[in-house]
């Protein structure tokens, strides 16, 4: 048996409320905070390494936080025993021994990698291919409210430093067109905004709200539900489309590439199953020359460390942005020098996610298993 072989899994609940209050997306779907999964796995040698996983909600995306907790529980005894430096050997036997539910092997992958790299002495952007620059673009997100109330929350965001904002769109266009105009014309004229519908629109809307908005300087993401739709649109308009939640595997990626529906994608780590699956899509991105955002569903510094490395050894030119979501909570999962100036962050760059974290601040775990 090698020290590398995995020992104990534990696995911890964290309530991250949301620093700015009830965060509104299209729909009226809202939440007032993440409900977080921390998974700890132990090797034989005392080394541990640290995922998170984070839903909005159980309505942004196909994830539910105590689904996930108990699918974690099932997976986690069927790792014992295996080596825990053969993360790819590992992601293929938890595809084994659970068919999809991706974003319930997300934390045990990031997990994965931090253990490696605190092994290896190499951080996640080392094992990824390797930092570009020193920090990275941030983008904030400002929730559906009144048009006024957006444009408040625009000059607050501006004021703290941020220079790319996402418009949430997706419920009334005629609304989401004033909301749209009082965000722009409340920032100076060099933020970069998108607009972001969460796929709540038809393609009637869409076109309505490209028409009215034809003047004004923004990147269109994921207007509608379906491919099909997302791909209407994209004929129809030279507007720049970035696709998120249609982004969840590589099928549906190279699908888009031929199609020529995308001039950039968002990768989320819960949606594909984490990093290991994440690296796949971004490296097919970069072979195409598409922008690419990397983040997640929500977490804090656990989860932030882990997007931005692989984030940070994505190239600086095709680099979209990421989001700080540690700084969206009000409570702390770890502590690393993550550092903010005028809208770029740079991260940790220690070995693994490059934090200090102690599981006694969790409280008692609610699954425990060991070799």
């Amino acid at each position: 048996m090698s020290d590398a072989t995995i020992s104990s899994i534990r696995i911890f609940r964290q309530w991250q409320p949301f620093r700015d209050g009830t965060y509104r997306c299209s729909g009226g779907r809202s939440a007032e905070g993440f409900d977080s999964t921390i998974v700890e796995i132990t090797s034989r040698d005392g080394v541990a390494g640290y995922g998170e996983m984070a839903p909005l909600g159980s309505f942004y995306d196909p994830a539910f936080a105590a689904g996930a907790r108990k699918a974690m529980q099932e997976l986690a005894p069927q790792l014992l025993g295996c080596d825990a430096s053969g993360t790819e050997a590992l992601n293929r036997r938890m595809n084994l021994l659970l068919k999809g539910h991706p974003y319930a092997k997300s934390a045990l992958d990031m997990a994965l990698w931090d253990l490696s790299g605190k092994r290896s002495g190499l951080s996640v952007a080392a094992m990824s291919g390797g930092a570009e620059g020193s920090a990275l673009a941030l983008y904030r997100s400002i929730a559906q409210q009144a048009p006024d109330a957006m444009a408040a929350r625009a000059t607050k965001y501006i004021a703290e430093g941020y220079r790319r904002l996402q418009v949430k769109v997706g419920l009334d266009v005629n609304e989401d067109i004033a909301r749209l105009e009082a965000v722009r014309a409340s920032v100076p004229a060099d933020t970069v905004l998108f607009c972001d519908a969460n796929a709540s629109w038809g393609t009637a809307e869409t076109r309505r709200f490209l028409m009215a908005t034809r003047n004004l300087d923004y990147t269109l993401e994921q207007p509608c539900a379906s491919y099909e739709e997302n791909l209407a649109i994209r004929r129809a308009t030279d507007r720049p489309l970035v696709l998120d939640e249609t982004i969840d595997g590589v099928d549906v990626l190279i699908r888009a590439i031929s199609d020529g529906l995308v001039d950039g994608i968002t990768i989320k780590l819960a949606r594909v199953g984490g990093l290991s699956k994440a690296k796949l899509l971004r490296d097919i991105a970069i072979a195409r020359n598409l922008k690419v955002t990397i983040e997640d569903t929500g977490g804090a510094q656990i989860d932030t460390a882990a997007y931005s490395g692989l984030m940070s050894s994505t190239p600086e030119h095709l680099r979209q942005h990421t989001v700080d979501f540690h700084n969206w909570v009000t409570v702390s999962n770890a502590r690393g020098s993550f550092t903010i100036l005028d809208g770029m962050m740079s991260m940790p760059t220690g070995p693994g996610l490059g934090l200090d974290i102690d599981p006694a601040i969790f409280g008692e775990p609610i699954f425990n298993c060991h070799a």
